[in-house]
């Protein structure tokens, strides 16, 4: 395991963190719940009819001790969940509604972090990015000033650390977007012990070229340095310019970046999902993620090809968000 996950580890054990796993009948979910309460690294709450849960632990040969397994159809908080997300959804919901919406797994995990039962929540195994970001964006909801989630990597490689943004959420991200989401990128780089150097992207280095989607990642950029004005970051930059001194002092001589950004901040989701899966295919980072930000609570998506090491690391992280908030 990795120095990141190592300092992880030891940064969230025994703080008494509880993290949702909606898919508690998913083999992998149960293998690192086991594992995660077994080292007592944090209580794992799977959702499912807990005589099925404890049936296919034992198949997997696994203790469900230290778990806490609730099933939807039988929670005895059911009414407090329900009256709280009649609430929270201000007329978009009945009585009625509730019930049965909150029957679905994910938007029950979702109402038991948003009452504080959990500190937050990993789903996807088994499901869909949006229905694991639907459930959190109409509960957990964005935090005040932030209008969009978006879906960060933290790119690892022996001691090499980055983060590339945004490569899980918005498709075409605006200016605006955009600054958001580099605000946001730093503040996660700095959760994982990243001194946060950012670079927008593009393919223009300081105005080398003029079109439209140069001079939005520009407008970002000024954005940006408005909102957070002792933020190290700059742009628009190739990601040669952004990450080569020798080319840096060739093509932004002035910039404060000097060729050292260490989170990059993509111009779309199209360039974000090729250039974290390049760097992962051909450069052997691993690739963490998508880990959500922007959201009040920490809610995280995991890849349906995913196994059960990355549902640990993936908790880890959720546990570290719910600990820095």
């Amino acid at each position: 395991m990795s120095d990141l996950f190592l300092g992880l580890k030891e940064k969230v054990s025994s703080q008494n963190i509880k993290i949702v796993f909606p898919e508690g009948l998913d083999e992998r979910i149960i293998k690192a719940a086991a594992r995660l309460a077994d080292e007592k690294i944090l209580t794992p709450i799977l959702v499912g009819d807990k005589q099925a849960v404890e049936s296919k632990a034992q198949e997997l040969n696994v203790s469900v001790a230290g778990m806490e397994i609730y099933d939807p159809k039988s929670y005895e908080g059911m009414d407090e969940l329900v009256a709280s997300f009649v609430e929270r959804r201000k007329g978009k919901a009945t009585e009625e509604d509730a019930r049965k919406i909150l029957l679905d797994e994910n938007y029950f995990g979702t109402m038991l972090v948003h009452t504080n039962k959990a500190e937050g929540l990993v789903s996807g195994a088994a499901h869909s990015t949006a229905d694991t970001v639907r459930p959190a964006l109409q509960i957990i909801k964005t935090k005040e000033g932030v209008k969009k989630t978006s879906g960060v990597f933290i790119m690892v490689r022996g001691e090499e650390k980055y983060v590339f943004a945004d490569c899980a959420i918005n498709i075409s991200p605006d200016s605006q977007d955009l600054a958001e989401i580099a605000l946001e990128s730093a503040k996660t780089a700095q959760m994982f012990d990243i001194d946060p150097r950012v670079a927008m992207l593009s393919f223009s280095t300081k105005g080398s070229a003029k079109s439209p989607e140069t001079e939005k990642v520009a407008e970002a950029v000024k954005i940006s340095k408005e909102r957070s004005p002792e933020l190290v970051l700059d742009g628009e930059f190739q990601f040669d310019a952004a990450f080569v001194p020798s080319v840096a002092a060739k093509k932004a001589p002035d910039s404060p970046l000097k060729g050292d950004a260490n989170v990059f901040v993509f111009p779309s989701l199209e360039a974000g999902n090729i250039g974290y899966k390049i760097a992962q295919r051909l450069g052997n980072f691993e690739a963490v993620g998508p880990i959500l930000q922007g959201l009040n609570r920490p809610v995280n998506d995991l890849s349906r090809g995913c196994d059960d090491e990355d549902v640990y690391k993936l908790s880890l992280i959720t546990a570290a968000q719910a600990l820095s908030k």
